[in-house]
């Protein structure tokens, strides 16, 4: 019988470059849920109670928070990005092109440290 283990992203998340991509590739697929849980991959990685502690929160909160079924709060994300380092930052999505007034509010949000 061949045994099995689930896979757990957080194991494999060991350097802060490999942070920032996974967590910006989860925000760049647009599904809100994906990047919560992103998150908290990154989060569990770097250990999810002194994470909730600098974010001001309780570890079993930020752990429902930042699950795949978890619906955080932006305050929420934004302290948890600011406990991980990391800031969230809004860019024009086509820089390069000059877009019309209704095209402005178009965007790409990006991570960095």
């Amino acid at each position: 019988m061949v045994k099995t283990k689930v896979w757990d992203p957080s194991e494999h998340l060991d350097s802060e470059e490999m942070n920032f991509a996974y967590i910006n590739a989860a925000l760049e697929d647009g599904d809100p849920a994906l990047f919560a849980a992103a998150l908290g991959d990154v989060a569990r990685a770097r250990g999810m109670t002194q994470i909730a502690r600098l974010a001001g929160v309780s570890r079993e909160s930020l752990y429902r928070a930042l699950s795949t079924e978890g619906h955080p709060e932006f305050a929420t994300v934004i302290k948890v990005l600011k406990a991980l380092n990391l800031k969230f930052t809004v860019s024009a999505d086509h820089p390069e092109e000059d877009p019309g007034e209704e095209e402005r509010c178009l965007g790409e949000a990006r991570l960095s440290a």
